[in-house]
């Protein structure tokens, strides 16, 4: 072996690491959004509330993750991206703590919220950070990486979810010391918020950022480590494509005419599509949606539990292909899926026949299909929109606009999240689950000719040719 080859291989290994804990955030990401799903019945007992504060207790932290990714991008931009990654370790470990001890409905949704903050920064940093420390060839997998943390932080709360409901007997039991058991959902996710505060601390700053801070050698202590060689010349390159004389502003996304940019319309386009296609439905209703249709609390997150486990093999698949093949066939390929197999539940569900309570009865071959089409539904979403939007998000836009553009383009999408899983209690209540995937399917229809005629492919361009 070379000693070429061996550098070559120190220094992927090196970006792996860095990427690895950079997408911590991701794993906190997916964590924190997905942990309430199975305390949502037992958080309307504890605290006697309608379904409207229900509802509210669920949705409001997106709203809080909207904030946090349109601030982030600006604060990541003047601070750094790991001072930022450090920040949202904090809120993440206080929204983990004070969940756990809300004593009422009202300041267990402004715990939410505030855990929502630290998701939707790292939202945003993890990606970028990702984009600007990976040399062009790992960029994609690399990228994939944030996605791969946030549906293994989905699964993992799931599983705490399932052992800890099972254990205690249901969500409103008491479980440890006698407290309830949802309560303690919340206060697992304190240890991978401390670890990725703990990580951020242990990796460098990102060279792109460096650069436009001048502080050049840094940057190139970096970059050695990175690609190895002679890294002056792309120091230069860097150099080239930052503005050096001042922090980038939300002006530089603004065009000539005044409006936004299109490359910043195609990025908030990508986002709320990702979102209005309906997966967080399944990830944040899906233990109360299954109930509905006739299954146990211990079967329905069994069943979420499968849900979040395709949901990695999955995006595994994206990360293997996603550098072979392009980011546009997967996205192109996964809206065809999702297309099908949306319609698929649309049609189940509008046709089954009601219960007592309204709720569809999916008996026989009807539910099994149901739950044949929600994970292949899963599958098609996990292996393109799933990673691939972040991948492209983290690498489409410029040096010049990119912290900027995609803080737009993420606190869109957190938006879009809101709209979706505050809409779907009230459609599913007065216009049924058939309706509800109905408009789930027109929007994967949508993505289709979205890409079809608005996205081009990134495959391997370097980050200062965007």
């Amino acid at each position: 072996m070379t000693s070429t080859t061996t550098r070559r291989k120190s220094s992927t290994f090196y970006v792996i690491l860095i990427a690895g804990a950079a997408a911590l955030g991701g794993f906190l990401f997916g964590f924190d959004t997905a942990v309430i799903n199975g305390a949502v019945g037992a958080l309307a007992k504890a605290f006697n509330a309608n379904s409207v504060l229900t509802g509210l207790a669920v949705s409001l932290a997106l709203l809080g993750s909207a904030i946090g990714a349109f601030y982030a991008g600006k604060i990541a931009d003047r601070y750094g991206r790991v001072k930022a990654m450090i920040a949202a370790s904090v809120l993440f470990t206080i929204s983990a703590i004070g969940s756990g001890i809300a004593f009422g409905i009202w300041d267990f949704i402004f715990w939410r919220l505030l855990g929502g903050v630290a998701v939707g920064a790292a939202s945003v940093i993890a990606p970028a950070y990702i984009a600007e420390c990976s040399p062009s060839h790992l960029r994609g997998r690399l990228g994939s990486l944030q996605q791969l943390a946030i549906v293994v932080g989905i699964f993992i709360a799931l599983i705490c979810d399932y052992f800890i409901a099972v254990s205690a007997g249901s969500a409103e039991s008491p479980f440890l010391f006698g407290i309830a058991a949802w309560r303690w959902m919340f206060w697992t996710e304190i240890p991978p918020a401390v670890l990725y505060g703990m990580s951020a601390l242990m990796i460098p700053e990102s060279p792109r950022y460096l650069v436009a801070q001048g502080r050049e050698p840094e940057a190139a202590n970096v970059l050695t480590k990175i690609l190895g060689g002679d890294v002056l010349p792309k120091i230069e390159e860097i150099r080239q494509t930052v503005l050096r004389e001042r922090q980038p502003k939300f002006s530089d996304l603004l065009s000539r005419s005044g409006g936004l940019l299109p490359i910043v319309w195609i990025g908030i386009g990508l986002s709320v599509l990702q979102q209005f296609v309906g997966i967080n439905v399944i990830f944040y209703y899906s233990s109360v949606l299954w109930r509905a249709v006739g299954f146990s609390e211990k079967d329905s997150l069994s069943i979420t539990v499968i849900t979040g486990a395709v949901n990695i093999i999955t995006t595994l698949i994206a990360i293997a292909f996603v550098d072979k093949f392009g980011r546009k066939p997967l996205l192109i390929v996964g809206s065809i899926g999702m297309t099908l197999t949306l319609g698929t539940m649309a049609y189940l569900f509008g046709n089954a026949p009601l219960d007592a309570a309204g709720n569809p009865n999916l008996t026989g071959s009807a539910g099994t299909m149901a739950l044949f089409a929600a994970n292949l539904y899963v599958f098609c979403f996990g292996f393109s929109w799933g990673p691939v939007v972040w991948v492209l998000l983290g690498e489409m836009f410029n040096n010049k606009i990119r912290a900027a553009a995609l803080s737009v383009a993420a606190a869109m999408q957190w938006v879009a999240n809101f709209i979706i899983s505050t809409t779907f209690p009230p459609i599913l209540q007065y216009f049924g689950l058939g309706s509800a995937y109905g408009l789930y399917t027109v929007a994967a229809a949508t993505s289709f000719f979205f890409i079809l005629f608005f996205i081009k492919e990134t495959k391997g361009i370097e980050l200062e040719d965007m």
